[in-house]
């Protein structure tokens, strides 16, 4: 009977370190893959930025501010502006719109006099009188210094909307094809980019407003003068950006130039503005502003140059061009070795 206790209570003490082991290893294991598990998801984290950042080249899109270079809801003024002429343009515009509540006013104020001055029962006995050299000079002479008044400034915003951009200016230049935009950069290597709608689903997710969300930004420098060029591949198309004042058409076989400076970085939209085919609807226009050293950075990211890199490959491309005019073969295969040297 002593022998039958012992032994049940060693199979006791046995069966008490057997599970200890097992307790012990099991949670050694769980631990393991917890760590495993980590090690992975961070290695999955790590990889899709990887991705990320090699699928942007390092750029990130601008996020739109809410409000700024776009419609509102219910709005029923003109955009805020962002551009010297479009703060020459909106102080105009707010003055006209006084000038015609002035006009208006005036014009009810004499309708209600007239109504109960002249009416049959305070004047029943109508007058005679059918010249009053006093009122045809006063309505001949008032009208036309009220339009003289308007003329001035109108012809000030006119010059200025088509004031020659400075030599200095960054050229860009949008062409419209049907039906989505291309913007190429003469100044920084010549390269293009093309620049199409986004799906209601593409933009809910970057945060873009429907319609007028792009895959592909026209990228500008903001505080800088740009000459932006516009022309097209198949029919006219307008591009027109209400917060810039900016509106221009792109016509096929012309080259259109204006000036545009943008006083800060931002995004700001549009839409072709002229009747260009079935999907005239769908080609919107989204402008990111950046600081030039950003500029510069994004530039380089697309594959273009920048500085003095630049116009040196602006002149090689003359030479090459002048040489091939000529017919010299030498000339065009040295000005081709020295731009790829300098790319």
């Amino acid at each position: 009977m002593k022998i039958l206790g012992s032994l049940k209570g060693f199979h006791r003490i046995v069966a008490s370190l057997a599970m200890a082991a097992m307790l012990a290893f099991g949670a050694q294991g769980v631990a393991a893959q917890d760590a495993a598990e980590a090690a992975a998801t961070a290695q999955a984290e790590a990889t899709v930025d990887a991705e990320s950042t090699e699928a942007t080249g390092g750029y990130v899109p601008m996020k739109p501010t809410e409000g700024k270079g776009m419609p509102v809801a219910k709005g029923i003024d003109v955009q805020p502006q962002f551009s010297p002429i479009g703060h020459q343009a909106n102080s105009l515009h707010i003055g006209l719109v006084w000038v015609m509540v002035a006009i208006s006013v005036f014009v009810l104020a004499l309708f209600v006099y007239v109504m109960l001055r002249f009416n049959k029962r305070a004047n029943p006995v109508p007058s005679k009188t059918s010249h009053n050299t006093t009122i045809e000079v006063i309505w001949t002479v008032v009208p036309a210094l009220i339009l003289l008044a308007i003329a001035v400034p109108s012809i000030n915003l006119l010059r200025a909307q088509y004031e020659t951009p400075p030599a200095d200016a960054v050229t860009v230049k949008a062409i419209g094809y049907q039906w989505y935009w291309g913007y190429a950069y003469p100044d920084n290597g010549d390269f293009e980019i093309v620049s199409n709608m986004l799906t209601e689903e593409e933009a809910a997710a970057r945060g873009e407003p429907y319609q007028l969300g792009v895959d592909n930004r026209m990228v500008v420098p903001a505080g800088v003068p740009i000459r932006l060029q516009t022309t097209a591949a198949d029919v006219i198309h307008s591009f027109a950006v209400p917060s810039l004042w900016f509106k221009l058409d792109a016509v096929p076989g012309r080259l259109n130039e204006k000036l545009l400076m943008i006083e800060e970085p931002g995004v700001y939209y549009g839409q072709c503005s002229e009747l260009c085919g079935a999907r005239h609807g769908y080609m919107p226009i989204a402008i990111e502003a950046l600081p030039m050293d950003e500029f510069n950075a994004w530039v380089l990211e697309q594959g273009g140059t920048v500085g003095e890199a630049a116009e040196l490959a602006a002149e090689d491309a003359e030479s090459a061009a002048d040489a091939a005019a000529a017919g010299d073969a030498e000339g065009v295969a040295a000005a081709e070795a020295a731009e790829a040297a300098v790319q």
